[in-house]
């Protein structure tokens, strides 16, 4: 009886021994992940490091040039010689709004009556309206050609509609343009003329 004891005691032992060990490999290779992830850590600090230090190197030498200008400039000076400007960086000119504008040789302001577009069916109403607008200015700009002018071989004038006046006519839909509309039409040197909403409509 004794040594049946003896032996589950052992077994006992033993079975227990065997999660030990397999704990401590478990432990070792967590502790292997551990240092990997450190090292990914430290390679990174050290890289974001580098790149730090030539971003500063890259500042410090243009400091440098510029410094260097500046002393060969005030020898220049103190040996008579015009010293040249400093290079300074321009910011780029912002694009005009509309260089069309300062082109501008002719400009007026029309009311255009739109209430004959209402005879049409509903579901032409806007367009037709918009046809008015590009008729009334073309006859009242001078844009079309009469019979007795010789017919150069020039580009033809044109016509151009801004996006507000053609929004405004569309505003209500299809079947309700304005019954009229305020524009104002500009003519530029080369003869084209484009036609803006009126301030205030």
């Amino acid at each position: 009886m004794e040594e049946e004891k003896k032996e589950e005691e052992q077994k006992a032992e033993e079975e227990q021994e065997e999660p030990t060990e397999a704990a401590e490999e478990a432990e070792v290779e967590e502790e292997a992940e551990e240092e990997q992830v450190e090292e990914a850590k430290e390679e990174e600090v050290s890289e974001k490091a580098s790149e730090e230090e030539a971003i500063e190197g890259e500042e410090t030498e243009e400091k440098v040039e510029g410094a260097a200008a500046e002393e060969k400039a005030v020898e220049g000076a103190a040996e008579g010689e015009e010293a040249p400007a400093p290079v300074e960086v321009e910011e780029e000119a912002k694009p005009r709004k509309k260089e069309e504008e300062e082109e501008i040789v002719e400009e007026k302001v029309y009311t255009i009556p739109l209430g004959r577009a209402w005879i049409l069916p509903s579901n032409r109403r806007a367009s037709r309206a918009v046809r008015m607008i590009r008729e009334f200015v073309v006859k009242n700009m001078k844009l079309e050609r009469r019979e007795g002018e010789e017919a150069e071989e020039e580009e033809p004038k044109k016509l151009v509609i801004s996006n507000e006046v053609n929004e405004r006519v569309w505003s209500r839909g299809m079947q309700k343009p304005p019954r009229n509309i305020r524009v104002r039409a500009a003519k530029d040197k080369d003869g084209n003329v484009t036609v803006y909403l009126a301030e205030g409509d």
